[in-house]
């Protein structure tokens, strides 16, 4: 297998103005970002000597399973994996796909960021991995640090689910819970004055994150491009910073790029409409936006500040930022469970946002939304009051339940 043809980091802002590959600048572009707008880095490779067979060749008898496949179209995956990736597509009855990420690792898209962040930060010498989360990020940041033999530090939100925090020390990590404005000071010391590495966000103006963690996405347009025969017609991504969103849209854009694919798929962002910072962007032409903080139980994407990916990924995808309801997710949810798929709410954004603003009849071709998450991490699994109460155990009573469900 050829390793990585990664060559540099580049800015988003100007892409003239590129820096060495090593180390992942984590706090944005030096150069280009201004007191306004933190601008992101890109990852450049050398796309003239990807191998011809890459897409196209089986993968030989005990093969990795996992982002390995595609070592060279990544940054040097330098800790082992967990065979995360090669998720389901899954067809529902009207013909919707739909991507199961939660059937990664650790139960969510998260899986395929951290395992090249955090390989990352082994081969540059970390001491250790920081993050800040609500819950997936943290979880498999932690994860795959202890894969990798580095501790983990994730700071976490008051408002987690309660389950969270146990399966983040089952890996290892320290779990610490503080005010959300104090957590990028604390993490930029842990960086500073602890040589840990972030694989989260450092930067206050708008959202950049770690420069070579989207790169881990683009492998979810790889596979469906693989699944179906060809580039989906659309792809309805639930997005919070944006990373998801970019990520996917680049690994189509490699994919005309190398002459497998003749245009890119147009890429719709799904935000919480009681937030929302990317629509907010696009509605007033913007790089990056600032919202005001609104309640949702869409935690898991429910941003306040949004990043310059995500333009840029509509930019070249000709896609849009959708917005969806609580209530519009929740049905989304349950009509996915109703189908034998049980996902958290914000991994259900990308079908409400179909539901309300598209229609897969129309489009030329597939239509792909992504569920990003397990039913197990969402707000309200860990809190209801799940206690069963002890029925008589006769068949008049069992018949008396099952008509009050619906079932008799």
């Amino acid at each position: 297998m050829t390793s990585s043809l990664a060559t540099a980091q580049r800015s988003l802002a100007d892409p003239a103005v590129r820096h060495p590959l090593w180390p992942p600048l984590t706090a944005g572009c030096p150069v280009t970002s201004t007191d306004e707008v933190a601008y992101p880095l890109d990852v450049d490779y050398d796309y003239a000597r990807v191998p011809a067979g890459l897409f196209t060749d089986p993968l030989p008898p005990g093969a990795a399973h996992g982002l390995d496949r595609w070592a060279p179209l990544l940054p040097p995956l330098a800790s082992p994996g967990l065979g995360e990736g090669g998720t389901p597509l899954v067809r529902l009855a009207d013909g919707v796909y739909v991507k199961d990420e939660s059937r990664n690792p650790t139960w969510s898209h998260k899986d395929r960021l951290n395992r090249v962040a955090v390989g990352a930060a082994k081969a540059a010498g970390a001491q250790g991995i920081a993050v800040s989360s609500s819950g997936n990020h943290g979880a498999s940041a932690a994860a795959y640090a202890a894969r990798a033999g580095l501790p983990c530090v994730v700071f976490a939100s008051p408002y987690a689910p309660p389950a969270v925090a146990s399966f983040v020390r089952a890996y290892g990590a320290a779990v610490l819970t503080v005010p959300f404005e104090a957590t990028r000071s604390l993490m930029r010391r842990m960086v500073t004055e602890l040589g840990y590495q972030p694989v989260s966000n450092l930067t206050d103006s708008a959202h950049t994150g770690h420069p070579f963690g989207p790169e881990g996405y683009k492998t979810l347009a790889y596979e469906l491009f693989l699944d179906l025969g060809r580039v989906p017609a659309a792809v309805y991504l639930p997005t919070g910073y944006g990373e998801l969103l970019f990520g996917v849209t680049k690994g189509f854009r490699e994919l005309v790029t190398l002459g497998l694919a003749d245009s890119v798929p147009r890429v719709y962002a799904c935000e919480p409409a009681a937030r929302g910072p990317l629509a907010a962007a696009v509605r007033t032409g913007r790089p990056a936006a600032h919202v005001e903080f609104a309640p949702t139980d869409a935690y898991a994407i429910g941003c306040t500040v949004g990043s310059y990916r995500g333009v840029v990924a509509l930019r070249d995808s000709g896609g849009a930022a959708l917005t969806v309801t609580d209530e519009q997710m929740a049905a989304a949810r349950d009509e996915l469970a109703a189908q034998g798929l049980w996902y958290e709410l914000s991994s259900a954004a990308g079908l409400a946002a179909l539901r309300a603003h598209g229609s897969a009849a129309d489009a030329d071709g597939p239509v792909v939304c992504v569920a990003t998450s397990s039913g197990f991490k969402d707000l309200a699994t860990a809190r209801r009051d799940v206690a069963h109460e002890l029925m008589a155990g006769d068949w008049d009573s069992v018949l008396t339940a099952l008509k009050a469900a619906g079932h008799a």
